[in-house]
């Protein structure tokens, strides 16, 4: 074989064995973030399952919650005390219900419906106005993630979310969310709330003070400081008035 072509097949042998460490590279690459993205949900859905059948003592939100209070207060502490779903009063049940998600019971995690209305409005006003969460979604992201509307947090809140309505029923959906929601500075639960704002517990709410409660949901702690609000007054009669409708578990 002449020397020329036998350069030129060690060149071609050459970048051939280059051509497969880079496909072998890329293969470990991605068998790697595979596996870690795998090991992640199964993180969380080993929580999910623990969560089905224990109630949790905080959750990711309220434990940023509380480092943001401890900021200016080193001493401070949340308000929370877990109540059984038994011992929730109906009308909170059914004001939050048809204050956040109208559609509980019918939707297996997303209200497409809702998002394509919160998406209008969106672009309507040119800044994001309405979010369109269920209570499953906005469930998903109290107890594991951040309040950030990143693409990569708003895919997992979706992952989540599918793995609480296939676990749970839409009755400890429904309980934990009233358990870990929420309503005040340092204020989360049905609980807190009910005592926090009518020295109640959450079981003798009335149905005037529940829809109060709802529609303090958005913003909590803005709520919390401007009580007197008009719009409050108004979005709380609303809520009445669709209470009667709402269907819970």
């Amino acid at each position: 074989m002449p020397l020329s072509q036998r350069s030129a097949d060690r060149l071609a042998t050459g970048r051939v064995k280059i051509l497969a460490r880079i496909w072998k590279g890329l293969a470990y690459t991605v068998g790697a973030i595979v596996l870690a993205g795998l090991l992640v949900q199964g993180w969380y859905l080993g929580w999910v399952l623990y969560w089905n059948a224990y109630n949790p003592r905080a959750t990711s939100f309220m434990e940023r919650r509380l480092d943001e209070l401890r900021t200016k207060q080193p001493n401070a502490a949340l308000k929370h005390q877990w109540t059984d779903y038994d011992r929730i009063s109906a009308h909170l049940k059914r004001a939050v219900v048809a204050a956040e998600d109208a559609k509980f019971l019918d939707h297996e995690g997303f209200d497409w419906e809702g998002i394509q209305r919160a998406l209008e409005k969106n672009q309507k006003r040119g800044k994001p106005v309405a979010g369109g969460s269920t209570i499953s979604q906005q469930l998903a992201k109290n107890l594991f993630l951040s309040g950030d509307r990143s693409l990569v947090r708003k895919g997992q809140e979706a992952v989540i979310t599918l793995m609480l309505e296939t676990v749970m029923s839409k009755r400890r959906i429904l309980e934990l969310y009233l358990n870990v929601a929420e309503w005040g500075e340092g204020v989360f639960g049905a609980e807190a709330a009910g005592r926090h704002y009518f020295g109640a517990s959450a079981a003798s709410l009335s149905a005037a003070q529940s829809a109060r409660l709802a529609a303090m949901l958005p913003r909590p702690r803005f709520y919390d400081r401007n009580r007197g609000s008009q719009y409050l007054a108004s979005y709380t009669e609303r809520i009445l008035a669709r209470m009667p409708s709402a269907q819970v578990p």
